[in-house]
């Protein structure tokens, strides 16, 4: 069950989205000032999201977003705003370092969803490097030679896989192994405040048409992974597609997707061909419980490189004592 930190001066607007949290499966805590908030967010697990007034009697989510990350947390912010205009939208997002905003007067229509797209599960709290972890199984076999095989083309490509299985890695892989590699690596997620675009009043472009190109031509000859890439709405696949299609830009795609993807496609919520595009080739990674072979590789990595790392769960079936036993068997053997 995912822990939601509610930042809420209103009293009834509090019991009103822990009401909502709570029947949609999650647990929330309510409180009503940000020094308490504070102590909450030193106590919140991994997988949990904040979601704040944007106004505070002690601060605001703009504040409490930048003392988190100051503290070292990295804890998604959803900011509670009051009928604000573009830009201020604008300034809650990009500079206040909020990923997304719900209006107060649309709590109920919005909260539980717009939570949804950020609640990550609680198994999942490994933190790692950019090193992709060497495995033993085919499975992993397999995902290597995709890595090569990707690297030595020019093709856009979709890492497929649950959360937390390390598809960020295996896009830092072919962009080290392929010919780009003296070019830059951008890294965006899609369902962040960094595609949140500045309104330009010269242009006929859209507000979020600037800065989408203007990654683009930061990347130029480089290569461009997308985090997410299911969380993009639809104005911004529309952007995304009118720049690949009618600029053609010297910039390699590396998408990472969950299965919900493929089901957007379907239901025509996401662009079939943005998708195709987007999808030159793919690579599919399965979740650790399907290949459990991986475990001591995995651990006895863990347990050489960092001493002192911790691994809770990777899935609600394989727990850190597991994975602890069998290293050690794997270790006397």
């Amino acid at each position: 069950m995912n822990k939601v930190l509610i930042v809420e001066a209103s009293e009834s607007d509090r019991r009103l989205m822990s009401g909502l949290l709570m029947r949609a499966g999650y647990e929330p805590i309510a409180v009503d000032k940000m020094e308490a908030a504070k102590d909450k967010v030193a106590k919140l697990p991994p997988g949990a999201v904040i979601v704040a007034g944007h106004r505070l009697p002690d601060g605001s989510a703009k504040e409490l977003a930048n003392w988190q990350k100051g503290e070292g947390f990295s804890f998604p912010v959803i900011a509670i705003v009051n009928n604000l205009n573009g830009s201020d939208l604008l300034e809650v997002m990009s500079d206040g370092g909020a990923v997304n905003v719900i209006q107060r007067a649309a709590i109920d229509k919005q909260l539980v969803e717009t939570v949804g797209k950020y609640a990550k599960s609680e198994n999942i709290v490994l933190q790692l490097d950019n090193t992709l972890i060497p495995r033993s199984s085919k499975a992993f076999r397999k995902i290597e030679q995709s890595i090569e095989r990707v690297a030595a083309t020019n093709a856009n490509c979709i890492i497929f896989g649950e959360s937390g299985m390390g598809k960020e890695h295996i896009a830092r892989k072919i962009y080290l192994q392929s010919y780009r590699t003296q070019k830059p690596l951008m890294v965006l997620e899609a369902g962040g405040a960094a595609l949140v675009g500045r309104h330009d009043p010269e242009s006929d472009r859209s507000e979020m048409f600037n800065r989408i190109e203007g990654y683009f031509q930061e990347a130029k000859g480089g290569t461009l992974v997308i985090k997410n890439v299911q969380l993009l709405t639809f104005e911004k696949q529309s952007v995304l597609l009118h720049i690949l299609e009618q600029e053609h830009p010297d910039v390699r795609i590396i998408c990472t997707a969950n299965s919900a993807l493929l089901k957007m496609v379907a239901d025509e919520t996401f662009r079939d061909n943005l998708f195709f595009i987007l999808r030159q080739t793919s690579i599919s990674v399965p979740p650790l419980r399907e290949t459990t072979e991986d475990i001591p590789d995995i651990a006895d990595y863990l347990l050489t490189s960092h001493a002192l790392c911790v691994l809770v769960q990777y899935t609600g079936h394989i727990s850190t004592r597991y994975i602890m036993e069998t290293t050690k068997m794997m270790r006397k053997q």
